[in-house]
């Protein structure tokens, strides 16, 4: 199977251009422009396998998809001093750490 295979399509209206845009997150500056959404996603993933065969052809690696990626689940966040102070303040409060504070609000 093709990696590209992998990657993030999606299709979405765009009013301004009144169409359909096919677009993939690993390769935001690519897109593909329809009428009909099935022919943006179709038309979106052709070339997307048309830029990764370029690619092999020319060396370079294509970028990884996104769900194929291993994610430790954790990363750090820089926010204002007075923020992380409201933050802390809120979480003892609610007698929880503020990591489960912070979990709980992002996954919401």
């Amino acid at each position: 199977m093709n990696r590209y295979e992998h990657y993030t399509y999606s299709v979405h209206w765009s009013p301004e251009d009144a169409c359909h845009i096919g677009t993939v997150a690993e390769m935001p500056s690519l897109s593909w422009v329809s009428d009909d959404p099935n022919t943006a996603f179709s038309g979106i993933r052709r070339l997307v396998a048309d830029v990764v065969a370029d690619m092999r052809t020319n060396g370079e690696t294509p970028p990884e998809a996104i769900a194929d990626k291993d994610y430790s689940g954790k990363f750090m966040v820089r926010i204002p001093p007075e923020a992380h102070r409201r933050l802390a303040l809120e979480a003892a409060e609610q007698n929880i750490s503020l990591n489960r504070l912070a979990a709980t609000r992002l996954a919401a």
